[in-house]
């Protein structure tokens, strides 16, 4: 399992500000967001997105010297991502997306302050470590998610679901797509959610609704893409091509892998890798 930190640091890297603007979408994380934004402390802006959460989300970030902007969605357009980046004033020329049980170790803030000095790429992708119940889940990696890109240069994809009762005001299988060539970041950025197995299970019933529809449109869309030109895509859009294949061919679905013995050891991945799939009951496809 990655360490979020290990004892002191010197006063040159810890105290340095990186230019960076970090968006973090928020919504009653009063018992992870401390954590989060701890692990960001040293960029130069960062801002909280927040959907008038009841908790005291909002006192924390702003104690830890975040900007809190609120987000009402109206029940269409622009989900909190994208409207972030269309409406927010980010003084930085690279954006960071995080959420609120997410860490950036020092590892990772070191590796990201040199990924900005560079300009071969406007986008890069960052492998998410998974704990669940205290465990690292080595199943799920590596998960690739486009997080960090130039302004301008990345946006949030549109699958045309943004209508999908249930789903909440955040995008959750919407992933960024950048104009330009993208890398790829070595160390992982720690995914652990503090606030127990309930919220987890919630936030997993938004997720199945959402996936059971996105299949549902896959499935009357052509798969798009020939057997040469797959093997030419990236991590992510060969993922997204197989989940396609998938939901022509239910049978075999290839966009999610079952959890092989060697990683199934216990309850928590057994139980992570059940509410994972997707949820097909209540809805025709």
């Amino acid at each position: 399992m990655t360490e979020l930190a290990t004892g002191h640091e010197p006063a040159s890297l810890a105290d340095r500000r990186v230019p960076l603007s970090v968006i973090l979408p928020v919504l009653n994380e009063e018992a992870n967001i401390g954590h989060a934004l701890k692990s960001v402390e040293w960029a130069d802006q960062v801002i909280v997105v927040d959907s008038h959460s009841w908790d005291r989300t909002d006192e924390i970030a702003l104690a830890a010297g975040a900007d809190v902007v609120q987000f009402r969605y109206p029940g269409a357009g622009p989900k909190k991502k994208s409207w972030a980046l269309e409406n927010l004033d980010l003084r930085n020329e690279w954006i960071l997306l995080l959420d609120a049980d997410e860490r950036v170790t020092p590892a990772l803030r070191d590796e990201i302050a040199e990924a900005l000095s560079k300009e071969d790429a406007v986008g890069y992708y960052l492998d998410r470590e998974f704990i669940f119940m205290g465990r690292s889940l080595r199943c799920f990696r590596p998960n690739w998610n486009l997080r960090l890109f130039r302004r301008g240069r990345g946006r949030v994809e549109n699958l045309e679901l943004t209508d999908v009762e249930g789903t909440g005001d955040n995008e959750i299988h919407e992933h960024v797509v950048c104009d330009g060539p993208v890398r790829f970041l070595r160390t992982p950025l720690l995914h652990n959610d503090y606030r127990g197995l309930t919220p987890w299970l919630q936030r997993h019933n938004k997720y199945s609704t959402l996936e059971a529809h996105l299949y549902r449109k896959f499935r009357s869309e052509p798969i798009g893409v020939g057997l040469f030109e797959f093997f030419r895509l990236g991590a992510f859009q060969r993922k997204r091509e197989l989940r396609r294949v998938g939901a022509a061919e239910p049978q075999h679905d290839l966009g999610h892998g079952w959890i092989s013995s060697e990683d199934a050891s216990g309850f928590g991945p057994f139980y992570i890798g059940g509410q994972s799939r997707p949820v097909w009951s209540g809805l025709r496809l």
